[in-house]
């Protein structure tokens, strides 16, 4: 059997070059995306700054909902820092080291804030905290006064030099370099361990809601002891079997307190939660991808088995002419198809790993991922990228040849060289159906004014791009025997030909239109899906912003403290309000069961309806105090938190609170789901500091350049005005990311569908042939293929548009109120003018190339 596939195989090799291009294609989509999902489960960060602890202890920085993957949580969560004596009496422990973090940054002498390497949000620590790093070099002595730092050894300043440092938004400071730290990671500004607490508000006496806690607690064990040897790499690693003891009694003294215990590889998730929730990024990233990827690469590799089998009809049918028998039949097309899919696999394979280091690379650009999150490289995604396109192309092949096997053999004998005359009721029905409930899917947008319910549309699209190629004979053959019907007498050859093809091998043209009109749909509707979206989120946002001016620091981690006050007393300055966002899970019911999902999350201020309009249609933002919360309209009604009601949040650094809802807002797309009152976040958050200060002025020059004048005279400030970005430099990073996923997905399904042309008009060298002899002129053929270019050309954009209408117009009178999407004015003209030279260019060719070989010897080689 397998030689026979092979010998099969080796007379059709344009047809089967569109196999193979679909099935290298699928594979690099399909283990881009595996290799993402394994890089989000299993990939590890270097332990930076812990790379000389051997123990870490740190809170649990992931809420786990049940039955359903954890929700990574940015916020620092603490931990009580009167366990690090009692984990320092354990035996094998040689050192325990409470560490904190909290904002720092170094004043050039011209005034500016100089980040003192890292997040700024955490540069600052105690001197205490070199322990931890991995073969730290100290040149000088530690700081001991309260006016004494160590800096890391590529900072700048020497020792015994004088430093203004601004710490945790207190004013700048003037301190003393007294040791430059050599170590990798070891950037940042080092205090006397008593002055890094009192500075961060840590100290066990302090009032503030983080007094008497520390980031973290590492560990260093004995290295004599146990059986292992270090990690290398400039890492102090103890003997594992010390390390491992050691591990085993800190469990058994936190058992109970919701702590966790790491070791080797796990300790960079310890480092900062922000970058260690990156991974359950990767894993939604794959998530959402996954489906698109296996739909379209499934739909490329039916359609192109679909035409290779439907050209080997003949052959097939002489088989079973001469005793094949129908499983014989389906197992022939399914070993000649799995060849040409094992030769192109490795390829896919390989190119779907490169294409995932691409991935990753725009991801760290973007700031969506950490850079210094590696991808994990393993053979699970390769493994499952065979097993998936195999399987796929084992189905798909003995469905296309289920008809030709199971079909008396002198019927398809007689049927080889024709098309079934009445396409298959069951697929009409079929596809029919699925198109009607694409049509009721896009609806959705209606009722859910979310990015989720926008995802919604381009998955409607898809669906009814499959229910139309399902559909697709039926269709196109009713189209065609309406246009013959309209044909005048006079018309000419070609195009009366060309009609004439339309309707008896509607078959073959709706295999072609079917995936054209599915580029068509998948473009307009994803990318016009990103953009309507983005037009929402900007329309809500500038209309609720009355602010016209923002004030940020991001080089001290914050504002400095006094900055509100400052900002209200320039002349002009109508309001002022202080605002941060941060992440929160909120805990509901549906249906009956527990859900939870994350989400992002505003605090503000009573004060802040004065910067701010969220269209408030219940309640009001002069309430948003102590434990209370501001809703969206959306999250209100589907989640039964109306005015009064009381919700049960998990904020970002795992702390469980019952809040009351005060106020219910109409712009969620623009300002989240949820409004956090200051008091009910105070504490929580990794820093404490607010991110930004909206200002509302009288409009006036003057108030301008006194903003202006207030950011120049304090060191890290910087002002800007608070208009979108029209050119979309503000638009969120995943909406650069799903256009180049778009980029991507649009090159695979144009490039298979050239091929699937070019083989189909190749498999068409007896029909030119035959035209020939009868008289026909190479020029009208070309006249008749190019006329058939057109109608596929016209057929897949008509066909697309229609189907994207319907979801596009719903969407727009669903988030905008007008039924129609926002996007570029160029995209249409765009997708149009690349399925015309796609059909055009991918039909001229090949026949052109079946018009320089004789007839005769055309017939001869069918």
């Amino acid at each position: 059997m397998l030689h026979l596939a092979l010998r099969m195989a080796a007379h059709r090799i344009t047809a089967l070059l569109a196999v193979a291009c679909a099935v290298l294609g699928g594979a690099a989509l399909i283990t881009t995306t595996g290799v993402l999902a394994e890089s989000g489960l299993r990939s590890q960060l270097p332990p930076g700054r812990l790379g000389g602890a051997d123990v870490v202890v740190a809170a649990d920085q992931e809420f786990h909902p049940s039955g359903d993957l954890p929700v990574a949580l940015p916020e620092r969560a603490t931990v009580p820092d009167r366990l690090v004596e009692r984990l320092a009496a354990l035996p094998g422990v040689t050192d325990a080291v409470g560490d904190i973090g909290f904002p720092a940054a170094l004043v050039d002498g011209r005034g500016q804030a100089v980040p003192a390497g890292g997040d700024p949000r955490t540069a600052g620590h105690g001197w205490s905290s070199t322990k931890l790093l991995a073969d730290a070099r100290v040149t000088g002595r530690a700081p001991s006064g309260a006016h004494e730092v160590a800096v890391g050894a590529g900072a700048g300043p020497a020792v015994g030099e004088t430093v203004e440092v601004v710490a945790n938004g207190r004013p700048a400071a003037s301190y003393r370099v007294t040791a430059l730290v050599d170590a990798p990671d070891a950037d940042g500004v080092y205090f006397a361990d008593a002055t890094a607490a009192g500075l961060a508000g840590r100290d066990a006496g302090g009032a503030g809601p983080r007094a008497g806690t520390v980031d973290l607690i590492g560990l260093r064990v004995d290295e004599g002891a146990g059986d292992g040897a270090g990690s290398g790499a400039g890492e102090r690693v103890a003997g594992s079997g010390a390390v491992e003891r050691v591990a085993d009694a800190v469990r058994a003294e936190v058992a109970g307190t919701g702590l966790k215990v790491v070791t080797g590889a796990d300790r960079g998730d310890a480092v900062a939660p922000g970058v260690g929730s990156a991974r359950s990024l990767l894993i939604l990233l794959a998530g959402s991808l996954g489906g698109i990827v296996l739909l379209i690469t499934g739909f490329v590799v039916v359609g192109a088995l679909g035409v290779t089998i439907a050209g080997q009809r003949r052959d097939l049918a002489l088989m079973r002419a001469v005793g094949a028998t129908p499983q014989q039949i389906r197992r022939l097309a399914a070993a000649q198809s799995t060849v040409v899919a094992a030769v192109a696999l490795m390829p896919g394979v390989a190119a779907g790993y490169l294409l995932a280091g691409r991935f990753r690379e725009l991801l760290a650009d973007r700031g969506v991922l950490p850079a210094e999150l590696p991808l994990t490289v393993g053979p699970l995604p390769a493994l499952a990228t065979l097993l998936l396109v195999v399987a796929a192309v084992q189905l798909s092949a003995r469905c296309a040849a289920w008809r030709t096997s199971r079909m008396p053999a002198t019927e398809a004998v007689a049927e080889s060289r024709s098309e079934p005359r009445t396409p298959s009721r069951t697929r009409t029905g079929a596809g029919l159906l699925l198109m009607l409930g694409a049509c009721a899917l896009s609806a959705v947008p209606l009722l859910s004014r979310t990015a989720l319910g926008a995802s919604v549309t381009s998955i409607a699209g898809i669906l009814a791009a499959i229910g139309l190629a399902m559909a697709g004979p039926a269709l196109v053959r009713s189209a065609g025997e309406a246009a013959v019907r309209r044909l005048r007498p006079g018309v000419a050859a070609p195009t009366w030909l060309a009609l004439a093809n339309v309707r008896a091998y509607a078959l073959r043209l709706s295999g072609v239109v079917g995936p054209l009109a599915m580029g068509v749909v998948f473009v307009l509707t994803y990318t016009l899906t990103q953009t309507t979206v983005l037009a929402a989120t900007s329309d809500d946002t500038r209309t609720g912003t009355l602010a016209q001016y923002e004030l940020t620091a991001p080089a001290l981690g914050g504002l400095p403290d006094g900055t509100l006050t400052a900002v209200r007393e320039v002349p002009g300055v109508r309001a002022a309000a202080a605002a941060r966002a941060t992440t929160v899970v909120w805990e509901y019911e549906e249906l009956g069961e527990p859900a939870a999902e994350s989400a992002p999350a505003t605090i503000l201020g009573p004060d802040a309806r004065d910067v701010v309009d969220l269209g408030v249609t219940d309640g009001g933002l002069d309430r948003l105090t102590g434990a209370t919360v501001a809703v969206s309209a959306e999250a209100a009604r589907t989640r039964g938190a109306g005015l009064g009601e009381r919700i049960r949040l998990v904020l970002g650094d795992g702390a469980r609170v019952d809040a009351r809802v005060v106020a219910v807002y109409d712009r969620g797309l623009g300002f989240g789901p949820v409004v956090l009152s200051r008091e009910l976040a105070a504490g929580h958050t990794t820093t404490g500091l607010d991110q930004r200060a909206l200002v509302r002025t009288d409009g006036t020059s003057a108030a301008e350049a006194g903003l202006s004048a207030l950011a120049a005279d304090r060191t890290g400030l910087a002002v800007a005005g608070t208009a979108p970005d029209a050119a979309g430099a503000d638009a969120p990073p995943e909406v650069w990311i799903n256009l180049a996923l778009v980029v991507v997905l649009l090159g695979y399904l144009l490039l298979s569908i050239a091929n699937k042309l070019v083989a189909a008009t190749a498999q068409r060298r007896t029909e030119i042939a035959a035209l020939r002899l009868v008289g026909t002129t190479p020029r009208q053929i070309l006249a008749m293929m190019r006329r058939e270019a057109a109608v596929v050309a016209a057929a897949a954009l008509a066909a697309g548009l229609a189907l994207s209408a319907v979801p596009l117009a719903l969407l727009g009178q669903g988030f905008l109120g007008h039924p129609w999407p926002a996007g570029p004015a160029w995209l249409l003209p765009a997708v149009a003018a690349t399925v015309v030279a796609t059909a055009y260019l991918t039909v001229e060719l090949p026949t052109r190339h079946a018009l320089r070989t004789p007839p005769a010897d055309g017939l001869r080689a069918a």
